[in-house]
């Protein structure tokens, strides 16, 4: 008889609650540095004007699209190399995707920018 009294719909849920893990811990939405606060750091450490720092990033962004449209990779030192990847066209059908058969549309070949970070910073992740 306490076998069914505590194996009741209601007492199995509160103690199917008790053994459940704990839900994760929601993640803090991470924001990255802005233009001007990387400017802001930049001119703090090399005791230059923000504002020459300013342009200076600027142009240093038109000569990497530059390099990259034209040659298809850029390095930057100590940082990233960017590179562009020509991916293939896909032919339209059906294609089995987990367990489910799925129409896929054709699309054309495109050219994709993708940026790999240099080994120091893989290395801080290790």
């Amino acid at each position: 008889r306490a076998f069914v009294e505590i194996h009741t719909p209601l007492a199995a849920h509160y103690l199917l609650a008790a053994m459940a893990p704990k839900a994760m811990k929601a993640m803090k939405a991470v924001t990255s540095i802005s233009k001007t606060g990387l400017a802001e750091a930049v001119a703090t450490a090399t005791e230059l004007k923000k504002s020459d720092i300013m342009k200076v990033l600027t142009s240093l962004a038109e000569v990497v699209q530059k390099e990259v449209k034209k040659t298809g990779k850029v390095t930057l030192p100590g940082m990233c190399m960017v590179k562009t990847r020509l991916k293939p066209a896909t032919k339209a059908g059906k294609r089995e995707m987990f367990g489910k058969v799925c129409v896929v549309k054709a699309k054309p070949a495109r050219t994709v920018v993708k940026a790999f970070p240099v080994a120091a910073i893989k290395q801080l992740f290790k």
